[in-house]
């Protein structure tokens, strides 16, 4: 077999930045493409997808090791927890692997970190102590937001946060909430600083704990030059990055920022350096940190998108801090242009509150103005761009019309001569990065891009690899109907852009819908997420000094601790409320949204985008009734009707009775990056029509929710609403399964006939058997390959998952003379590598890349001899792929599916 020389071997270059885990903030680029319907009923379209033309890697950086037992917050003795963790790392060295521990955690979660290889992880997978082994994932750092000056008071008024503080009198006084995030900058005056860089110890009144993880230059991003993954930990949480501060800023700030919350304390725990990446056992180290200080409330404006299993350590550690009475707030991401199956851990714990985000109703915005007449149009400015000037005219030319739907892609006509101009792009299609460097290759000194769809966004320019320069020109974004009036403009008589330095408030046409970047639930294991959501769409809010003071940014990390300041107010109205109660009385007095993009029609939001809806903070501390569970997870509809009990409880001093009905929301189906829009049809049987629940009682309610028929193998959900004779209702989210959740494919070949066997080829610098700059993925579809085993020159599979997983294997064996699988290599023992509870794909480009490391554990039996690893000598194999769906039943063949690699040669010099 010839060394990568087959004609059938093909070449896709790398993405850099990759996709998966997320620090969040910003928001997504949508195409507004419609995909045809996919499986019948009353079809309403989609929403599009931005998928990139080039093969996505996804990786992670290092092991979760799960152990059997309990943690010491569920009961765990810490004597046997050390016994467990001794007899562990034993047992993994006496098979020969080769492991470095990061973390060990006892507390919130047994477990480790560990470097090690694929196939170590494997071993170390099948020892009696281990329970799971999971990825540990890189949650990447947000860009730092523009600096418009507008007001969070509407923000504040859309919550109902503005009426707890005015009228109920609230302000979370007596309350800890923990931010984990880029840490805090307590100099600030808002936090009652000195104002003054460096001139307030730490801690302080209102900062009174915290601890630095990381230190400034830490880095967990390989493919990033500045590359540096050794914490050094330090007690100081101060935030040179900006996106901590900020979500400070909306819980608690008091001062030019007024927060939710602006009595509390704060823990700051830090977790990012100044830029780039941090992995998610830094993450669980950090709250078993914030539990240890007695923190009420933390949040986590941070998420590991498509990781949606609760299984995954930060959610499952996050469970264990709420089951001990703290309450866990976390942004359920910002990966909506993905699609389904996209929210991440912490966000989808069992007992987290995972927080979408509601557009602003009204925001502050820089100002160009346009000739003739200098009619003003409000701008967002592109993050990884120079700012705009503050004085200047240029032409405006038009690169394209308002149905071009790829205007500035590579795959568009060609831009033509834009020297000179202010070069006025449609968003969609390609990334923004794209649609700029093309017009400052054509000679334009600035670009206006305007949106596809309704609203505002804030564009990321940042280069999609190392090797690709930054934007040199100012590029801002502006909405799709100045977008239009623009083109118009400049098709009739020609018009000329003058920067200025003004600012005007803009009704935003999408403030109090779903924002477009938030990230669609369900969990893999089919639970009801998001919870509920707040304002995360153009929100003002602190910011370090050093930096301006204060800053404007969007994502749903400003709509988490917007909840998390809600929580604090209704804890301090209401002192010794349990978390789960809290979640409960959050949920039922939010109040659902219209799908974003068909307004006035009747048409509710899915309930897998905006859980309960957009919660109303004065009414959730001030009510005597609540129905409880606040949410219901249907799971699977195969099975027939879903037959729930809720329990109205009433601490008032009079009766209530409550009218009973239902409401369906919108479903999905299709793939899952793309998803179709359907007419929601579920149905809800109370056996009555009424209930009364009497003063100082409860009354049960048993109700039969029958999904909808269509569409098949889709998503679906609605409200029960419990409506009293005065007042506003109370409601119920539900969500489930259409069909059989094991009917989807999993192994699926995404937008490249994936799997593949491959490798990695022109690596800038190797870690490993990682190339974590530049690259070069070589595929073999019809085998040939042959691998030296050396300097990163290995078998690697390029794995597309179209839904979760709830585990994937690849076991070795031999080539038969004709290529196909042979015998096990090493029998029971030729698994390579094991990984539990998987999420799905993040786009249909991406793809996981699986390394093997060309060994095995040696055979069983008694000795020495017969333990640790062996490599496999030269020779011919395959490698089977094996993947158990989630909810699967091992057992059943239907519920796995299974893809063998071509046949390859493993051939080492010497």
């Amino acid at each position: 077999m010839s060394k990568h020389s087959s004609s059938a071997a093909r070449t896709r270059r790398l993405v850099a930045g990759l996709a998966g885990a997320a620090l969040i903030a910003g928001t997504f680029a949508a195409t507004g493409a419609a995909t045809a319907d996919p499986s019948g009923g009353d079809y309403l379209g989609s929403r599009g997808s931005d998928r990139p033309d080039q093969m996505t890697p996804e990786s992670h950086s290092g092991w979760f090791v799960q152990l059997t037992g309990e943690p010491r917050v569920k009961g765990g003795r810490p004597a046997a927890l050390n016994r467990q963790h001794n007899r562990f790392e034993a047992s993994a060295d006496e098979l020969g692997v080769e492991m470095t521990i990061k973390h060990e955690y006892r507390r919130l979660w047994n477990g480790v970190s560990a470097e090690m290889s694929p196939g170590d992880a494997a071993r170390v997978a099948a020892l009696p102590d281990v329970a799971a082994v999971f990825p540990v994932l890189t949650f990447d750092a947000p860009d730092p937001g523009s600096l418009d000056v507008p007001a969070m008071s509407s923000a504040l008024a859309m919550t109902g946060a503005d009426i707890a503080q005015s009228e109920l009198g609230l302000t979370g006084a007596g309350l800890k909430v923990a931010v984990l995030d880029t840490g805090v900058d307590y100099d600030h005056p808002d936090f009652g600083g000195t104002g003054v860089n460096g001139g307030t110890p730490f801690p302080t009144e209102r900062v009174v704990a915290g601890w630095d993880f990381v230190g400034d230059d830490f880095n967990a991003d390989s493919s990033s030059p500045a590359y540096q993954p050794v914490p050094n930990p330090n007690d100081n949480p101060d935030d040179c990055q900006g996106h901590g501060t900020h979500v400070a800023g909306i819980i608690g700030a008091d001062g030019d920022v007024r927060g939710v919350a602006p009595g509390v304390e704060f823990g700051a725990y830090r977790v990012f350096g100044c830029a780039g990446s941090t992995t998610a056992d830094i993450i669980v180290a950090a709250l078993e940190r914030a539990h240890a200080d007695g923190m009420d409330v933390v949040n986590m404006s941070i998420g590991a998108a498509f990781a949606t299993w609760p299984e995954y350590p930060t959610a499952a550690a996050s469970d264990a801090l709420v089951g001990d009475g703290v309450t866990v707030v976390a942004s359920i991401g910002n990966s909506g242009a993905s699609g389904t199956w996209s929210a991440g851990a912490p966000g989808v714990g069992d007992s987290v509150i995972g927080v979408a985000s509601f557009d602003n109703v009204a925001y502050d915005a820089d100002v160009f103005t346009v000739s003739p007449d200098d009619t003003p149009i409000a701008y967002s400015a592109g993050s990884g761009a120079p700012a705009a000037p503050t004085e200047g005219t240029l032409p405006m030319l038009a690169t394209g019309t308002p149905a071009s739907p790829n205007d500035g892609c590579f795959d568009a006509p060609a831009l033509g001569d834009l020297t000179g101009s202010a070069a006025l792009i449609q968003r969609g299609s390609c990334f923004f990065y794209d649609k700029a460097r093309n017009a400052e290759l054509a000679g334009a000194e600035a670009v206006v891009i305007y949106n596809n769809v309704a609203g505002g966004f804030s564009p990321s320019l940042a280069p999609p690899t190392a090797d690709d320069p930054p934007i040199g020109i100012p590029v801002v974004a502006i909405t799709h109907a100045d977008g239009v009036f623009l083109h118009e403009r400049i098709t009739d008589d020609g018009t000329e852009l003058t920067w200025t330095d003004e600012t005007i408030t803009v009704e935003n046409p999408t403030g109090g819908l779903i924002s477009a970047f938030s990230s669609f639930g369900l969990t893999a294991d089919l639970k009801v997420k998001p919870d509920l959501g707040a304002p995360g769409g153009q929100i003002l809010s602190t910011y370090p000094l050093e930096q301006g003071g204060q800053a404007v940014a969007s994502g749903t990390s400003m709509s988490a601790p917007h909840v998390a300041g809600a929580v604090a107010l209704l804890l301090e109205a209401r002192p010794g409320t349990d978390p789960e109660t809290v979640r409960d009385l959050l949920q039922n007095h939010s109040v659902p949204a219209d799908l974003s993009f068909v307004t006035g029609a009747g048409l509710l939001e899915p309930v897998h985008r905006q859980g309960a809806g957009m919660i109303s903070i004065d009414r959730s501390i001030t009510a005597d009734t609540m129905v409880s569970p606040g949410k219901l997870s249907l799971g699977e509809s195969q099975a027939g009707p879903a037959v729930r009990t809720l329990t109205l409880t009433n601490s008032g001093d009079e009766e209530v009775t409550y009218a009973l009905s239902n409401t369906a929301a919108v479903s999905t189906a299709g793939v899952p990056s793309d998803p179709g829009y359907f007419v929601g049809g579920s149905t809800a049987d109370f056996g009555g029509d009424e209930v009364t629940v009497p003063a100082g009682g409860s009354a049960d309610v048993t109700v039969t929710i029958t999904a909808p028929a269509s569409p098949a193998l889709g998503l679906y959900g609605g409200y029960l609403e419990f409506t009293p004779e005065d007042g506003e209702p109370l409601r119920v989210p539900y969500a489930g399964f259409v069909g059989d959740y094991q009917e989807v494919g999993v192994l699926t070949q995404g937008a490249f006939e994936f799997p593949y066997l491959g490798s990695l080829t022109e690596c800038d610098r190797l870690i490993g058997v990682d190339c974590t700059m530049g690259g070069s993925w070589d595929v073999h579809p019809e085998g040939g390959a042959s691998y030296s085993m050396a300097d990163g020159d290995f078998p690697t599979l390029l794995v597309h998952l179209e839904h979760p997983a709830r585990s994937l294997t690849v076991t070795l064996h031999e080539a038969l003379a004709d290529g196909s699988i042979g015998d096990a290599v090493g029998g029971r023992n030729n698994t390579v590598l094991h990984v539990d509870y998987l999420g799905r794909s993040g786009s249909a480009s991406a793809f996981t890349p699986f390394v093997w490391d060309g060994t095995r554990q040696k055979s069983q039996g008694k000795g020495p001899k017969a333990q640790g690893t062996q490599r496999v000598p030269n020779g011919d194999y395959v490698l089977k792929v094996t993947v158990l769906k989630a909810l699967g039943n091992p057992g059943n063949a239907d519920h796995v599916e299974t893809w063998v690699s071509p046949a390859f040669t493993v051939d080492r010099a010497g």
